[in-house]
């Protein structure tokens, strides 16, 4: 069975404060920070895996800070992220890595980038029916044989 990981409130607010940092809003680009509701929302929900990873890092943070990171003024948080950034290792960049995919899922991100909304293929390229010749290379490898699980 396995077990049910949630972040706790103030992880949470560490997560949010964390996301504002490592990309904060833009009036001129007209983009959210990654502390926005909306893609924290995503991040929460789409955790998964990264879970234990996640929480490990801001239990980091929250060492680091002495406290939860959401209390500190800026230049204390500034700071510790700093520290947490040279010494956070793995937990530190799945964070990063979790914060920055769900920031540019974003649809927002997406337009501000000039990218269309939709997965980019065929992008208005017609593929006649019943043409094969996309799968030759893979034909072309041959079989492998691979022993059930």
């Amino acid at each position: 069975m396995t077990e049910s990981l949630q972040l706790t409130y103030a992880q949470r607010d560490d997560l949010r404060t964390i996301a504002a940092m490592i990309v904060p809003a833009s009036d001129e680009y007209k983009v959210p920070g990654a502390d926005d509701a909306a893609i924290q929302a995503d991040m929460l929900a789409t955790l998964g895996r990264d879970t234990k990873m996640v929480m490990a890092a801001l239990d980091h943070l929250a060492r680091l800070a002495g406290g939860p990171l959401a209390e500190l003024d800026a230049t204390k948080c500034d700071a510790v992220a700093q520290e947490f950034r040279k010494n956070g290792g793995a937990a530190a960049a799945t964070l990063v890595r979790v914060v920055l995919q769900c920031y540019y899922r974003d649809d927002r991100v997406l337009r501000s980038l000039g990218l269309e909304l939709r997965a980019p293929f065929p992008k208005g390229y017609v593929l006649p029916d019943g043409d094969w010749s996309l799968l030759d290379p893979v034909k072309a490898r041959g079989g492998t044989l691979r022993r059930a699980p």
